[in-house]
């Protein structure tokens, strides 16, 4: 099958699919006489593989550790279930960085008024205006407002 069926099947643009054979997620195609990729049903399910994991997350260097492990029968159930551990404890620090910085935003948000006044707290914490008392006045402010977060969210 041609790139436009193949990622018509696996959900990824021919585009992808012509970066991940450049990285070496995928074996390059194999070409017809004229030049042009042919896929096979295995590498549309290679493809599908990827996407998935890219669904998930997953680095272009673990999906190659993982799309190894995929195509090696004869390993242990347990490498895979590291490699997703590993992956795991990274999403939930990005999660934990994400609700930090969402909670951040919402307290700058709440103090600033919205109005006509060019006086803005959200741009004055992001330019590190203000003088020290107004910036650890807010930097306290913050702290509780993230553990009040912590504790009821």
């Amino acid at each position: 099958m041609n790139i436009g069926e193949a990622a018509r099947l696996s959900g990824i643009s021919a585009k992808m699919i012509r970066h991940y054979e450049g990285v070496q997620l995928l074996s390059p195609a194999q070409r017809t006489d004229s030049g042009y990729r042919q896929y096979t049903e295995n590498d549309v399910r290679a493809l599908q593989f990827i996407r998935r994991a890219r669904d998930l997350g997953f680095s272009i260097d673990e999906i190659r550790d993982l799309l190894s492990l995929w195509q090696d029968r004869n390993r242990p159930s347990r490498e895979v279930k590291a490699l997703a551990a590993v992956h795991l404890e990274t999403l939930d620090k990005r999660l934990k960085e994400l609700h930090s910085m969402k909670s951040a935003l919402e307290h700058l948000v709440h103090g600033c008024q919205g109005n006509d006044r060019p006086d803005c707290p959200i741009l004055e914490t992001l330019a590190g205006s203000g003088d020290e008392a107004t910036s650890e006045a807010n930097a306290a402010s913050l702290k509780r407002h993230r553990r009040g977060h912590q504790i009821t969210g």
